[in-house]
């Protein structure tokens, strides 16, 4: 008896029933359907080193990974979703020190906190939630040498974890 037709069948019937249900989808946001547009605001920078591209390459990091991951529309305010943000931390420390006590590798941090509204459901909202990320690099390389590689790296982590703290729900 061939069995693969009905397997099919029931993949198929599952499929529809989880995507029918407009909470779930197959790229991992639960978004109530009738949840339509979203405006993600341009982070301000409030940390004391200043780096001034920074809060612009998130905001628009940020806003592309909703446009790659969901149906929603942006819209410049009154969206059914809201991002706000600050830059609040952009920190080098040495990591590793060396027998000489010099310093081996240094750390970039880069802290933001982020408020997130939910017109429509209110409680899954969240205000003056931290995200953080670092990136490590060698002690013999200057800031200005690695800054731009290691703030594309930091940015894709952090626009990751705000996604999933706001419609992923993970």
């Amino acid at each position: 008896m061939n069995r693969r037709p009905l397997r099919t069948a029931a993949l198929a019937a599952v499929a529809a029933l989880l995507c029918s249900c407009g909470i779930y989808s197959f790229s991992g946001t639960s978004i109530q359907p009738d949840v339509k547009s979203i405006t993600i605001n341009t982070f301000e920078y409030k940390a004391l080193k200043v780096n001034p591209s920074l809060s612009n390459n998130l905001s628009e990091a940020l806003r592309n990974q909703f446009r790659r991951m969901t149906r929603l529309e942006q819209v410049e305010q009154d969206g059914d979703l809201e991002i706000t943000g600050e830059v609040v931390g952009y920190d080098v420390r040495a990591t590793a020190v060396t027998a000489s006590e010099v310093a081996a590798q240094n750390r970039l941090t880069v802290t933001v906190k982020v408020s997130f509204m939910n017109r429509k459901y209110p409680e899954d909202g969240f205000e003056n939630k931290s995200f953080s990320f670092y990136a490590d690099y060698p002690s013999e390389q200057s800031l200005d040498a690695v800054e731009q590689t290691l703030c594309t790296e930091i940015i894709d982590k952090i626009v990751e974890d705000i996604f999933n703290a706001t419609v992923a729900q993970w």
